[in-house]
């Protein structure tokens, strides 16, 4: 497994984690223990992003703002070499 592959699912990780705590929260919106949670997993989540598009580029074409078509000059999926 690449940098980019393991950076990439410590990234989907904490996201899924953030989205799945707020979504908690919808129902629970007075649990303190959880918003401090998903302030921390917050913050511990941008400097990953930060990380991920100074190495390979924006993750998205909203992230793209200073070169909108920055995005694309990464290997397409299907371009990238199976690794086993």
């Amino acid at each position: 497994m690449t940098e980019r592959d393991i950076l990439m699912k410590q990234l989907s990780s904490y996201q899924f984690l953030v989205h799945d705590l707020k979504l908690y929260l919808d129902t629970h919106p007075n649990d303190r223990a959880t918003i401090e949670k998903v302030n921390e997993y917050t913050a511990k989540l941008a400097p990953l992003r930060d990380k991920y598009e100074k190495l390979y580029g924006p993750l998205t074409t909203f992230d793209a703002e200073k070169n909108r078509w920055s995005w694309v000059n990464a290997p397409w999926p299907w371009e990238n070499e199976e690794v086993e």
